[in-house]
């Protein structure tokens, strides 16, 4: 149903689908997307908290497009994100 699209219609779903997911973990955290990507490759997307910022996630815009329908896969990215955004919750920082 969500499989395909353009390359900036994947890359709204990727930035709404891991604010979403990251937001569950604390809601001030944010997903940004790196500017300087790759257009109608692939996006580098970084979690944002205050001052903290998440290594960057990196996507093939291909993958993304081909499975973002599929249950599985978006349950794994979703897992993936969530693991990101509590590392920036982390008591070291």
């Amino acid at each position: 149903m969500f499989s395909g699209g353009s390359y900036d219609e994947v890359a709204r779903w990727v930035k709404m689908f891991l604010n979403s997911h990251a937001k569950r973990e604390h809601p001030r955290i944010e997903a940004q997307l790196d500017e300087d990507t790759g257009e109608g490759v692939a996006y580098t997307v970084r979690l944002h908290l205050d001052e903290h910022t998440s290594p960057p996630l990196h996507f093939d815009y291909k993958d993304v497009a081909a499975h973002r329908g599929e249950l599985a896969w978006c349950a794994e990215l979703a897992r993936r994100v969530r693991r990101e955004a509590r590392n920036l919750l982390a008591p070291s920082r």
